[in-house]
């Protein structure tokens, strides 16, 4: 029995005497991320060159073990924000970047810096390897002064006044641009009451520009004609093309704007119409919301519009994400299609 209690006792032992000896550590994998090579002081950006490319130059990252391919991204972010939310400006899967002065600009402006005026940039590398299981990593910040141009360009424009919008030719808000600078203008109208009754004018005043209305032949336009109508009872948003050099002009009726989504009151399946705001040109709608997410839609989801990756840029269709509302209560939502090329919405809770 003593034999047998003291092969026990060995056999319980040997683990404590083992666990006394130092035990290996992992290794530790030396990790560098990338960072920016030859970086200039500072950047003056010119609308001149906005489709132009601005090259960087970088040191590569090491993981510290052997990756096939690296995607290197340079992002930005204000300074003195700690890249809390940095944005990607361009990417490359080799150590030099192309990034476009136009994408920059953009990014600039919507970090706060001011058109004409130089202002500080944080600029780092982040670098995601092609390796499973590695996790990106990224480089030392860079402070860069940049100097943003000015993106607001005045496009040549045609006054829309109509009995929806008080046969106000002064307005300045119910206007369509001619974006090519060629005579050809285009745009949308909301006519959601009344007569559906409309002209183009060239200027604020009835007596003082030519005006054109409704020609002879259908889509043609003459001096002094007689006021265009939309079909009737057809309310909703229309696109408008006009084109003074050979008076003519289409019109094609878009639908009823509303907003849709489990955060409205008929959920994802019936939207809740959008009212006319003469004066501003805008479409709006103070309702009362619960958490979830809505869309602006025309009931069918051929013409909705969501969340762009830009703040207050609306994205159409696909490339709109659904608008969320992380919170119940009394919301104050605009649509702007002032300017087609970028349509631009708002949520304000009251």
């Amino acid at each position: 029995m003593k034999v047998f209690s003291k092969l026990l006792f060995v056999v319980f032992a040997l683990p404590l005497i083992w666990s006394c000896e130092p035990l290996e550590q992992p290794r530790i994998i030396e990790q560098t991320g990338a960072t920016l090579s030859g970086v200039p002081s500072n950047l003056v950006l010119s609308i001149d060159d906005a489709d132009d490319f601005i090259v960087f130059n970088l040191n590569s990252a090491d993981f510290g073990v052997s990756v096939s391919e690296t995607t290197y991204e340079i992002q930005v972010d204000a300074v003195g924000n700690n890249f809390a939310a940095p944005v990607g400006i361009g990417s490359s899967t080799t150590t030099t970047v192309e990034v476009k002065v136009d994408d920059l600009n953009r990014r600039a402006i919507a970090k706060g810096l001011v058109a004409g005026e130089p202002g500080n940039l944080e600029f780092r590398v982040n670098a995601t390897p092609s390796r499973t299981g590695l996790p990106a990593i990224t480089g030392e910040g860079v402070s860069i002064s940049v100097t943003p141009y000015s993106t607001e360009v005045e496009l040549p424009f045609l006054r829309v006044p109509g009995e929806y919008q008080g046969w106000n030719p002064d307005n300045d808000n119910t206007i369509i641009y001619s974006e090519s600078s060629d005579d050809v203008y285009e745009g949308f109208v909301h006519i959601l009451s009344g007569s559906g009754a409309f002209k183009f004018i060239t200027g604020p005043a009835w007596d003082e520009f030519p005006d054109f209305g409704r020609g002879d032949a259908a889509g043609t336009l003459v001096e002094k004609g007689a006021d265009l109508l939309i079909p009737q009872n057809q309310y909703g948003t229309y696109s408008v093309k006009v084109d003074l050099n050979d008076l003519t002009y289409e019109l094609e009726r878009v639908g009823i704007w509303g907003i849709i989504g489990d955060a409205t009151p008929g959920g994802w399946d019936t939207e809740t119409p959008m009212t006319f705001d003469r004066d501003e040109n805008i479409l709006k709608i103070t309702i009362d919301l619960v958490p979830g997410a809505f869309k602006f839609r025309t009931q069918t989801w051929d013409m909705n519009y969501g969340m762009s990756s830009e703040e207050g840029v609306a994205g159409f269709n696909n490339d709109g994400a659904d608008i969320p509302i992380a919170e119940a209560g009394n919301y104050t939502i605009t649509f702007d299609l002032k300017t087609p090329w970028e349509i631009r919405y708002s949520v304000t809770k009251n």
